[in-house]
């Protein structure tokens, strides 16, 4: 289900260092550009961003961008963090919007999109910059990512690393829907290749996110790093988790697990996303098969007395059929212009559902 590396972990961390080092001597450390999207989160910067300013990394540029908060986030950044880079948007763009206008303003050759809830230590960022540098061509990495409410253990966005099922489930090394595992190495399989980065600590080649047009911006928000690193891939480029680089996420920043309006997203744009990217002659099926599970699920809503969902559900399916005509844009214009010659990374042929409640 995913790609292993052959070296044990012992000898490729010993191998990665001893490259890193040759090519610390001899080229400068890339410029790197941290995005902190921001709204609504006072809280969350006075927490969190000291952090943040305490990175051991001396080419780095801090940005917040405010998606037109309406708290005293402004206020806040200016009074007590001045050394901070502050973007203000007149309007709310989103995740996707507000990341694609900060990064298009900023000056690194290395972005990272980092949430407004995630502490990190002063050594996180160095690791992702040397990996970048040991592969050419990979084009987005993730640290490990744990939860600050619970520290010993994986945080569900992202965990060690997202992978995809059949159906376009998305799941993660070191979490499967709820289930969460305590970080005891055992993804420290240095350094694994995987099918997405989470965005909740993305690190990306900027050129290559600006080739690719950014995040689309029609997702607003969910899922718009797993639909990049799918059309990443399919350019031929790869992803991978840097586990010498750890960060802690507190999660539910924006918006809590429990939200009917991620409900929506989540369905909304995965079949968005499987519609744009999922290769040729099997798309049909898959919808089909999604339709099936997507009762199912929501059925469920219905018998756990949560109408709320359900109803988010048949709105997602509505809004996407109403679009349909855009994802089918979106999808002629992607089959023209990528070769698609190495295989998809961490896509599993079978389906996590169907493994994880039936066994």
């Amino acid at each position: 289900m995913e790609a292993v590396p052959s070296l044990s972990k012992t000898e490729s961390e010993s191998q990665f260092q001893s490259d890193s080092h040759a090519r610390a001597s001899k080229e400068p450390s890339p410029l790197v550009s941290v995005i902190v999207l921001n709204w609504n989160g006072s809280h969350h910067l006075r927490t969190y961003l000291p952090s943040l300013l305490r990175t051991d990394y001396a080419r780095l540029e801090i940005i917040v961008a405010d998606n037109a908060s309406e708290d005293d986030s402004l206020a806040v950044l200016t009074r007590e963090f001045p050394e901070v880079r502050v973007l203000a948007f007149e309007e709310n763009f989103g995740y996707c919007g507000g990341n694609n206008r900060a990064a298009a303003a900023a000056s690194g050759d290395l972005l990272v999109f980092l949430n407004n809830d995630v502490r990190v230590e002063p050594n996180w960022l160095k690791p992702l910059t040397l990996l970048f540098e040991r592969y050419p061509k990979l084009a987005a990495a993730q640290p490990k990512i744990r939860s600050d409410r619970n520290p010993a253990f994986f945080e569900y966005a992202g965990a060690a690393g997202g992978m995809l099922d059949q159906l376009g489930f998305p799941w993660c090394r070191g979490r499967v829907f709820d289930k969460l595992e305590r970080d005891v190495g055992q993804y420290d399989d240095y350094p694994a290749e995987i099918f997405w980065a989470s965005g909740a600590a993305l690190c990306v080649r900027k050129k290559l996110f600006l080739e690719m047009g950014g995040f689309d911006e029609a997702f607003r928000l969910h899922m718009e790093e797993i639909d990049l690193c799918w059309r990443l891939q399919r350019a031929g480029w790869e992803i991978r988790l840097c586990p010498e680089s750890v960060v802690w996420h507190w999660g539910g920043g924006s918006l809590a697990q429990g939200n009917p309006v991620k409900t929506y997203y989540n369905f909304r744009n995965s079949l968005a996303m499987l519609t744009k990217n999922y290769r040729e002659g099997a798309l049909l099926p898959v919808l089909a098969a999604r339709l099936c599970t997507d009762a199912l699920a929501g059925m469920r809503f219905l018998f756990q007395g949560e109408p709320a969902h359900q109803r988010a559900l048949f709105r997602a399916y509505r809004d996407f059929y109403q679009n349909i005509t855009y994802w089918l844009e979106q999808r002629a214009r992607l089959r023209d212009r990528f070769n698609e010659t190495k295989p998809l990374t961490g896509f599993s042929p079978l389906s996590i559902v169907w493994k994880h409640f039936v066994g």
